[in-house]
């Protein structure tokens, strides 16, 4: 009989999970919860329960940035093949906020005023036997500038855009259209 540290692992991560999502929501209110749930092969779900026993994310964190006329700012991401919200993984000590402003930076280049925590989704992992959880925060921030740049040290990203209607491939697209129809 072997020992299979995964059940561990994902143990540990869901008790991270749970101080992360519980600091994260500790006297805000973000506009939308939401619940996604993830079947991924057995090396991605040890990726990513090792990122929530970290932090308690398992994708970092996000920014929905919008302009005055409702336009969301999206990025091109090549690693998925989809528009995605800007945003990443924490580097180091960085909390959630943080990484969500710095990678607005690197993938858009634009200035933004954040607003609050827009959304948090409780994001369910599942591999064969083995499920964990982490906490997905996105951030509501106006645009203060317009004109993108792009200096995404991973080069991930090969457009940053502004949508009035989203596009059919963007990620997580009912989430973000739910919240624009609550906010804007």
């Amino acid at each position: 009989m072997t020992f299979d540290d995964l059940w561990f692992l994902a143990d540990e991560a869901g008790q991270r999970a749970e101080q992360a999502y519980h600091d994260l929501l500790d006297g805000r209110d973000p506009v939308l919860e939401t619940t996604h749930h993830r079947r991924v092969s057995r090396r991605r779900f040890r990726v990513l329960a090792e990122r929530i026993r970290e932090n308690g994310a398992p994708y970092g964190a996000h920014t929905i940035v919008y302009r005055p006329s409702g336009d969301l700012l999206l990025c091109r991401h090549e690693g998925v093949g989809l528009w995605v919200l800007p945003g990443g993984e924490a580097d180091g000590d960085e909390g959630f906020r943080e990484a969500a402003e710095r990678e607005l930076d690197e993938e858009a280049g634009i200035d933004a005023r954040y607003d609050g925590l827009a959304i948090a989704t409780r994001v369910e992992l599942r591999c064969d036997d083995h499920a964990t959880w982490g906490v997905l925060p996105v951030f509501a921030a106006t645009a203060e500038t317009t004109a993108t740049t792009i200096s995404d040290p991973d080069d991930e990203i090969s457009a940053a855009e502004w949508f009035a209607d989203l596009p059919a491939d963007t990620r997580d697209r009912e989430d973000l259209l739910a919240w624009r129809e609550r906010v804007l």
